[in-house]
């Protein structure tokens, strides 16, 4: 059965700027989920800033995803809690448990640390609001708040203000805000203050519960999410506030957890910039889709040589072993896979052809959602297709989200005899 095309505007690419100056017909339904764990002093004071949002009050459901705290944190009228027993640090789950008891359209997620400023949630539910492809991140600010009034929270924390991530402001101004993300700016999505729709939330499948420490699980939501046809926005105008410093300026093991956060998320998030350089990734980036009409030696030939000539690329490849979405458990077992590389013959591409991997980077430089390389002849041969692409065109049932070009080769010859192959893996034919 195909899903129904969720509501809204589907966008192309990451252009989220089409709806600048444009806002819902009606304030959407929000679900403000705040996770907290032993912190009763810091989530009064964000409770209390929630109550100060500018978005209708009856349009706005709050919620407290306790991670199993010694004592049940104590909540106003009107704020509903959810718990579950104290197993360690279980971010991900009690996000999760908190999106479970949500009924807004768009969903928020706060830490019980970080209070928001009176325009937050309006601003930071705007576009998953207009496009439930968007997931928001909002600008995340520090300050020693105690003893801060909610009711003046802009002010006082302004007078108490603490550096912000240098390398992270950077980012949001060469990507201009996040308009010009690519496959790595999952980097710059900060779980304590983002927004989605509950159809991106569902698609995604929520957070990674194997997530016991700190850190990474955002990163790794945020990725699958782009695998999923998100689009990733920052709203500088999405103001809260963290009680304390960045992460980094907190302790001295600051680095050493980080390290065991990026060798996790090194196999997660297989691209380059995040996969290691010479170790394999479990989880394969690319897939390579055999033939379907070949024999074993035609088929060894083609995915051979077509690995061979991924170059570098190739250590993040693999085999998938039938076309995509013909069988489940062989998609969740690629369930990273960013782009499918399908040999619609059977083919032996050129030892020394660069076509390949040239094709991968201009997949990326253009935002395409397919390549078709063809044969002098017009013959198609190779088909490289976006994961994420897909996605989108999937949910809104639209191929025009995401251009497709063509580019024809010969250094990719189609094999209509059975080959040689100890010749071809001896190298004299």
């Amino acid at each position: 059965m195909t899903a129904a095309t969720p509501a809204g505007t589907p966008l192309p690419g990451n252009r989220w700027d089409l709806l600048d100056g444009r806002w819902p017909d009606e304030p959407p339904t929000v679900s403000v989920i705040v996770a907290h764990y032993r912190q009763p002093e810091q989530l009064a004071r964000t409770l209390a800033a929630l109550r100060l949002q500018d978005h209708p009050a009856d349009r706005l459901q709050i919620i407290v995803a306790d991670d199993g705290s010694p004592e049940p944190p104590a909540v106003p009228a009107g704020v509903e809690l959810v718990r579950h027993e104290d197993r360690g640090f279980r971010l991900a789950a009690v996000r999760n448990l908190g999106a479970a008891a949500a009924h807004g359209d768009v969903l928020v997620f706060l830490d019980a640390d970080t209070a928001p400023e009176p325009a937050f949630v309006r601003e930071l539910t705007r576009l998953p609001a207009l496009a439930p492809d968007c997931v928001t991140v909002g600008r995340r600010r520090h300050a020693d708040l105690s003893g801060v009034d909610a009711a003046r929270l802009a002010e006082q924390a302004e007078q108490r203000a603490l550096p912000e991530p240098g390398w992270l402001a950077a980012e949001y101004r060469r990507t201009e805000n996040l308009l010009l993300a690519d496959d790595r700016s999952y980097r710059h999505v900060i779980g304590a203050v983002i927004a989605c729709s509950r159809v991106l939330f569902d698609a995604t499948g929520g957070f990674d519960e194997t997530f016991t420490t700190y850190g990474g699980e955002d990163w790794e939501w945020t990725y699958r999410a782009w695998l999923h046809g998100a689009l990733l926005a920052h709203v500088p105008a999405a103001v809260a506030w963290h009680d304390g410093p960045d992460a980094a300026g907190r302790d001295e093991g600051a680095v050493a957890r980080r390290n065991a956060e990026t060798i996790r998320l090194s196999d997660l998030i297989p691209v380059v910039g995040s996969a290691g350089r010479g170790l394999r990734p479990t989880h394969p980036d690319i897939a390579v889709v055999a033939p379907s009409d070949a024999s074993a030696g035609q088929r060894f030939l083609a995915l051979d040589s077509t690995l061979a000539a991924l170059g570098a690329a190739s250590g993040r490849a693999a085999v998938l072993p039938q076309r995509p979405d013909a069988d489940a458990d062989a998609d969740a077992a690629f369930d990273r896979v960013r782009v499918v590389i399908e040999l619609l013959r059977p083919v032996r591409v050129a030892a020394d052809a660069d076509v390949l991997a040239a094709s991968l980077a201009r997949i990326d430089d253009e935002v395409l959602g397919q390549l078709t390389l063809h044969s002098p002849d017009g013959e198609p041969l190779v088909r490289m297709t976006s994961v994420r692409a897909r996605a989108r065109a999937e949910r809104w049932q639209r191929s025009d989200l995401f251009p497709a070009a063509s580019a024809t080769t010969s250094a990719i010859r189609v094999v209509t005899d059975e080959p040689d192959l100890a010749a071809y893996l001896g190298g004299w034919g």
